[in-house]
């Protein structure tokens, strides 16, 4: 399971957020400047900008990552660990607290962090060596594989419930109390500190504030109590972080995925189709016919050469207090009697469970109707289930909130060629629809989706109103509101015959199920626009997430007209034949990753060259300083006896397998992101790396490991650079990659840190520069033949010229008054390297593409390289242009 582009996104956030934390040594400032740079300072007056770091929790570092239902949040809290652990000093214990809500996600998180065949497992045994395990709490309050010597050799998850930790009685909290079995560790401690008033040492929860564990809080949203704040403090964590859809006011959010990332990346069924019909009978009937005509559907696909896919109906409805059982056995029998076979139905409700043990997506279940209430609001997601059918009462606004995000998660994350398999949907019969749009619209937004993301369609006239609430005078067929029962459906008007199943996947047999499925190609459509239009112009998720706390700035009113009148070139790839891709009238945008296709690094030659490492070792450690919010990083050797020595002793003490495995995972983290290259295949190669040396230089290796890894990477990605470039020229040489206009200026920009003020800019503001950078710009700006020019962004904001190099953010976009398009590249005389050279290679290649009018340069102040320019000669070339 690899990662998708936006939750990378999140990671790398993460990373340059401790950067500035590296650099700062205190978490509030390197929060604060890493927003200033990217939205500008915060202006308490407008709110405009991200509001200061809130220090919630003493000494720890506290951040959230804000991802929509179904945008993978645990698996990037798995990859985030990684991130985390690698700013902390190495011999500290990799120990997490893993927080979860509610006892059905304990169980959940529990048990997919323990599989070895759960994706979460395997990418965490990958990151971490395979040294982990996982405890809820009961394991740990036996002590069971749980002791120092464990601690100190593997990454310990423990997996607990909020309420575990924030009951106000700890008399009746066993992690508050004296646990015998916990002793070994109370003997390792010499500094008591950590353990809390009224309580004995070797309670659990001592035990665990011992380890500065990192914390992960899962639905972080449910957190935020005086509580929830005092269940955190008790845990004496480093580090914080919380996930969820919906970060509340006081949420210290260092990276947003918008809802429109997950929908380019297929992890949602968006829009949803919400139809409100004019009696219930009619709802079950159009859940029936469309659920069968989504079965057709997938079955076609499949034989297309797709995955499996079974359409589930959620039947929601609002049970009569004390008669559950009654009320949900006639639904059950209602849908028997439309011929519906028994096995393909299950209840799950709060008192009933027959899913219990069902694996829902296998192709031997036989599971295509599920009737609950709200039973699946808490932590539940099948990517089969795609209808959500709500059977509540009619005079009442129909409450899908809690329920609507289950029906949103994606079969196997992919865009699936038959288009209403792409979307979801959701079918009531509500006289107060409006109300009921709301309650969707607010169900979107607490699985941090917006009122965008659907499409309605009221089948219900004034008249029905009207003639409801006089049937309602007179039966007083309303008296109970929270009476939801089979008795007002007849059944006679289903017209559903599952044994009636057309070969082909017809659109269904009823005006109705027409009309639904109109409205799914209709904005089917109008998301593929969407995609279109991102795809040209990504922008950051910060901007459409919390516009009301950006600044942007517009063009000029005097450039504006040639402005919109660009559009700059990019390098796409055919999308080859066959496979699902292909027909869809979409061609992808190169990237490095798309020209490594085929690449294997276990290939490639193991020479290292030694004699570039340094003679003295150092460590890099993060201690404590004079306050408990500063940080202070130090230098020094390594001594004899201390941690770093004695890991050192216990590798090159185990058999030379041994060695080679655990000094290639040590080297790994240096390496970083290799993607697509597979980790099967960069273990294989730093095996083969290491596998013919001595345990003299395994000593070399493992005094000098920072150093190697770095020496090891820069190897790799040569020769992943060195690929990528082939295959980039080979493909524009045969053809299968071509050039297409795609990106516009956008009409408003978001700078973050603003830059001087110069003459004939494109925006009223335009982005920092340092002082080449001004001095280029601003001669620039004086020549009479410059329309305009504007200060390009990067990190995902500005043009990239894309190909075999990571995305290549040039300096400067200019526009003459002759029409020529410049991009411009500055470089001051001591940034000449591999890295520049492979730029302009491609910025050369680019402009070739382009055509006459676009042009390329990238330029040194003096001392120039190969394909690129001089200021003084830039200068001469600029005034003909």
């Amino acid at each position: 399971m690899e990662l998708k582009s936006y939750q990378q996104d999140v990671l790398n956030d993460l990373r340059t957020y401790f950067d500035y934390l590296t650099t700062m040594q205190d978490p509030a400032k390197a929060f604060d400047t890493y927003w200033e740079e990217r939205l500008g300072p915060y202006n308490p007056i407008t709110r405009k900008g991200m509001r200061p770091y809130l220090k919630t929790i003493p000494k720890a570092v506290h951040l959230c990552v804000k991802v929509p239902t179904a945008g993978g949040k645990t698996f990037i809290a798995c990859n985030a660990l990684k991130v985390i652990f690698d700013r902390m000093p190495k011999e500290d214990p990799k120990v997490v607290v893993w927080l979860v809500p509610w006892s059905n996600l304990l169980d959940q998180t529990v048990n997919s962090l323990s599989d070895p065949n759960h994706p979460y497992r395997q990418k965490i045994n990958t990151l971490f060596n395979h040294r982990v395990d996982v405890y809820d709490k009961n394991k740990l309050l036996q002590g069971a594989s749980f002791n120092p010597g464990v601690v100190r050799e593997q990454l310990s998850i423990i997996v607990m419930s909020f309420a575990s930790l924030r009951a106000r009685n700890k008399d009746d909290r066993k992690v508050y109390q004296e646990n015998g079995q916990l002793a070994s560790f109370v003997d390792q401690l010499t500094d008591k500190e950590h353990v809390l008033e009224n309580t004995d040492e070797s309670a659990l929860i001592n035990i665990i504030r011992s380890f500065n564990p990192v914390v992960v809080v899962d639905e972080s949203h449910n957190a935020e109590s005086d509580l929830s704040v005092e269940m955190l403090k008790a845990l004496n964590p480093s580090y914080i972080l919380d996930l969820t859809a919906t970060p509340k006011e006081n949420s210290n959010i260092v990276s947003m995925v918008s809802a429109m990332k997950l929908k380019k990346e297929h992890m949602v069924k968006l829009p949803i189709i919400a139809y409100n019909h004019r009696e219930k009978t009619e709802v079950i009937d159009s859940a029936l016919h469309l659920r069968q005509s989504l079965e057709q559907m997938a079955i076609a696909e499949q034989k297309a050469g797709g995955k499996y896919i079974r359409p589930i109906v959620l039947f929601q409805a609002q049970p009569k207090t004390g008669e559950e059982n009654t009320t949900f056995e006639k639904l059950k029998a209602l849908l028997i009697k439309a011929k519906i076979p028994e096995e393909q139905i299950k209840i799950k409700t709060a008192t009933i469970n027959e899913l219990k043990g069902v694996d829902l997506l296998s192709p031997d279940c036989q599971v295509r109707y599920i009737i609950t209430v709200n039973a699946l609001k808490e932590g539940w997601d099948c990517p089969f289930a795609y209808i959500l059918a709500s059977l509540a009462d009619r005079s009442s606004a129909v409450d899908v909130e809690q329920i609507v995000g289950r029906v949103l998660r994606q079969p196997y994350v992919t865009a699936h060629k038959q288009t209403l398999l792409n979307m979801s949907y959701v079918l009531t019969a509500s006289l107060k629809f409006e109300n009921t749009l709301q309650n969707i619209i607010q169900g979107l937004q607490a699985a941090g989706f917006s009122e965008k993301d659907y499409r309605a369609e009221n089948k219900v006239t004034p008249e029905d109103i009207a003639q409801a609430k006089e049937k309602e005078i007179q039966k007083e067929l309303f008296a109970e509101s929270t009476e939801t029962t089979a008795d007002d459906i007849d059944p006679e008007k289903i017209t559903f015959d599952p044994e009636e199943i057309s070969e082909q996947p017809a659109p269904g047999v009823s005006t109705t199920i027409e009309e639904i499925i109109g409205l799914a190609h209709e904005e089917s459509e109008k998301t593929e626009e969407q995609m279109k239009n991102l795809r040209a112009n990504p922008t950051d998720p910060i901007f459409t997430e919390m516009a009301d706390k950006v600044v942007f700035y517009p063009m000029r009113a005097d450039v504006e007209a040639h402005a919109k009148a660009v559009i700059l070139p990019k390098f796409y790839l055919k999308i080859p034949s066959g496979g699902l891709l292909e027909g869809m009238n979409e061609n992808i945008e190169v990237n490095k990753n798309a020209l490594l296709e085929g690449f294997r690094l276990v290939k490639k030659d193991t020479e290292i060259n030694f004699e570039a490492l340094a003679t003295e070792v150092y460590k890099i450690d993060i201690e404590s300083g004079a306050t408990t919010e500063s940080y202070r990083p130090t230098a020094s050797k390594i001594k004899k006896g201390d941690a770093r020595n004695l890991l050192m002793e216990h590798i090159l003490s185990r058999p030379k397998s041994n060695q080679v495995k655990d000094i290639a995972h040590m080297l790994r983290k240096h390496l970083g992101d290799l993607s697509p290259v597979s980790e099967q295949d960069v273990t294989k190669y730093l095996t083969k790396v290491l596998e013919d040396m001595s345990t003299e230089e395994f000593t070399e290796i493992l005094n000098r490991e920072l150093l190697f890894g770095r020496i090891l990477k820069q190897k790799i990605q040569g020769f992943m650079d060195e690929y990528a470039e082939k295959q980039f020229g080979d493909y524009l040489e045969t053809g299968k990659i071509f050039m297409k206009p795609v990106w516009k200026f956008p009409e408003q920009i978001v700078p973050g840190m603003v830059g001087p003020s110069i003459v004939r800019s494109l925006y009223e503001k335009e982005g920092s520069v340092n002082n080449f950078e001004h001095k280029i710009i601003l001669e620039v700006a004086s020549m009479d033949n410059v329309a305009f020019w504007h200060r390009n962004l990067g990190r995902g904001k500005g043009f990239a010229i894309n190909g075999f190099k990571s995305n290549h953010y040039p300096d400067f976009i200019i526009l003459t008054q002759s029409g020529n398009l410049i991009v411009l590249e500055t470089k001051g005389d001591d940034r000449d390297n591999s890295d520049s050279q492979a730029k302009v290679r491609l910025g050369n290649t680019w402009a070739i593409r382009a055509g006459q009018k676009f042009k390329y340069y990238m330029v040194f102040e003096k001392n120039s390289i190969d394909g690129a320019y001089t200021w003084d000669r830039f200068k001469e070339l600029m005034e003909g242009l």
